[in-house]
């Protein structure tokens, strides 16, 4: 972990200067020609099945219809008139049993009717500068930690206006259960507040609640606390998960979607939380001070519901959840893990040098089960020609083929872990700057708020205005275990940011998006 940390703090204090070399000048006419040919091919394989149809059909209405044939077809359906009683009904019957079908399968399908995020009260923002005094006037960090952790906070990727408890941000830290409690709660019910509002839904018609949060699981549990807080019907069913890590907030989504899946007629709220007071480290493991530059306070509330009538207002449909989990491995058990520190006994969150090789891993296993889901056949043909290629014909040197996942998504919502986790992801998935954009400014906005980051990140692109009727968004979540998971969502109508007076980005949107600089230095103050 030293040799991580010591590529982490190292300054750049020179340069190389490099003269450029003469590049063959690019043939424009040529790369113009190569993509409208890979265009017409995604085309072309797309609608294939189409294509078949119209060929097929075309003797069909070439062939002309003499009145002989006409008065043949009129004798046959004539004919009809002797079938029996029991060959009549016979299409009724099929028709409602199809029609039966229909209703049984539309019944399984899960609206996210609305999501709320947590905005923190402005009292608990806290810029770099001041993390940075705090943790100076702690007291039980080294001088060379310290500047560690500056370090660390100038290349983050986060800015200065993101939110910490106010336990953490005292002198020294008060990390109590009460306080632990507070914050947790003060998350919790802002965003449940916020989600019944837009929705008008009563808290007597939930009737699953899942809630998700990784360190803080007290007694009773969280969703105790809420059945009691907003006073939830005797028969709610009530699912509190812990340790999962940064993607929980997708298994929690998971859960809800195979309960609506028997309980017909319902809402599930689901809630996503990270409680950072009670596991803000204080000691000189550099390995578990990362985390103390990253987290941050933040929480979503979704209401999901298997209503049919919810159809019309709901603003999207869970189209695909997949699951990836990659805890057999001993370094992706442990490339994220909560211990005590040897030295102090002071308990911490340890991330791995092995982390970003690990978070590769599990995308890799993932896409590899979603890609088939998604993406067009065009895409399919061209992975498994190159796959036969190095397989069963031996070109090794055959580059592997990366599927273009942007002609199966419209919308990217990254977990906003960390810079690396999001350049890392950026040049594996070929994505633009745009489709990264809401990840970084969430990560630079609000930190990393765990797993509820995905829904600032959905948040932003409905306040940009850009989700329209029919759009595909897919939302990729990494967690401790080590896990990846990805849902899909299709938007059901065009979402006007006008409508979302409490989505946390309306009041500042048109600020984003800002520049955020590799380096972001910060000025010690003078103790």
């Amino acid at each position: 972990m030293a040799d991580y940390a010591k590529k982490i703090s190292k300054s750049t204090t020179s340069q190389e200067v490099e003269i450029p070399k003469k590049k063959t000048p690019l043939n424009y006419y040529t790369s113009i020609q190569l993509k409208y040919v890979k265009l017409g091919y995604h085309y072309l394989i797309s609608n294939a099945i189409y294509l078949m149809l119209f060929i097929f059909f075309i003797p069909l209405v070439a062939l002309p219809l003499t009145k002989q044939d006409l008065s043949q077809l009129r004798d046959n359906l004539l004919k009809l008139n002797h079938h029996s009683i029991g060959d009549s009904l016979l299409v009724p019957f099929v028709f409602l049993a199809m029609l039966l079908l229909y209703l049984r399968g539309t019944r399984k399908t899960v609206y996210l009717v609305d999501f709320a995020c947590c905005k923190p009260h402005p009292s608990r923002r806290t810029s770099k500068a001041t993390c940075v005094d705090r943790i100076a006037q702690c007291g039980t960090y080294t001088q060379e930690n310290v500047e560690f952790q500056r370090k660390l906070f100038e290349k983050s990727g986060v800015g200065d206006e993101t939110y910490l408890p106010e336990a953490v941000i005292q002198v020294p830290p008060n990390t109590t259960m009460d306080e632990a409690r507070k914050e947790a709660e003060n998350l919790m019910f802002s965003a449940i507040d916020e989600l019944l509002a837009k929705t008008k839904v009563l808290p007597k018609e939930i009737g699953i609640l899942t809630i998700n949060c990784s360190v803080f699981n007290p007694l009773p549990s969280l969703c105790a606390t809420v059945v009691n807080h907003y006073k939830l019907k005797e028969d709610v069913v009530t699912y509190n998960l812990g340790g999962m890590g940064c993607s929980a907030g997708l298994i929690s989504i998971d859960l809800a979607k195979d309960l609506l899946k028997v309980h017909a007629n319902s809402y599930a709220m689901v809630v996503s939380l990270e409680c950072l007071t009670q596991n803000w480290y204080c000691g000189n493991n550099r390995s578990m001070l990362i985390s103390n530059c990253l987290f941050r306070m933040g929480a979503a509330a979704i209401l999901l519901s298997n209503k049919r009538i919810d159809r019309r207002r709901s603003k999207y449909q869970l189209v695909h959840v997949v699951r990836t989990n990659k805890g057999a491995n001993d370094n992706s058990y442990s490339c994220v893990y909560q211990q005590d520190d040897h030295e102090t006994g002071l308990r911490g969150i340890a991330l791995s040098k092995d982390l970003l090789t690990m978070a590769g891993d599990a995308l890799k296993t993932n896409i590899t089960t979603l890609g088939p889901l998604v993406l067009p056949i065009s895409e399919q043909l061209i992975f498994l020609v190159v796959l036969l290629g190095k397989k069963v014909l031996r070109m090794h040197k055959l580059k592997p083929y990366v599927p273009d996942f942007k002609l199966a998504f419209e919308h990217f919502c990254v977990h906003a872990g960390g810079r690396a986790v999001l350049d890392e992801l950026e040049k594996n998935l070929q994505l633009s700057q745009l489709h990264m954009e809401p990840s970084r400014m969430t990560l630079y906005r609000y930190g990393n708020t765990s797993s509820s980051s995905l829904w600032y990140e959905l948040a932003y692109l409905e306040a940009k205005g850009r989700i329209k009727r029919g759009d595909r968004t897919w939302q990729i979540g990494f967690g401790s275990g080590f896990k990846c998971n990805s849902a899909v969502w299709r938007a059901l109508r065009n979402i006007n940011p006008k409508d979302e007076e409490g989505n946390p980005w309306m009041v500042e949107i048109d600020y984003y998006p800002v520049n955020v600089p590799q380096v972001s230095p910060i000025v010690m103050p003078t103790f």
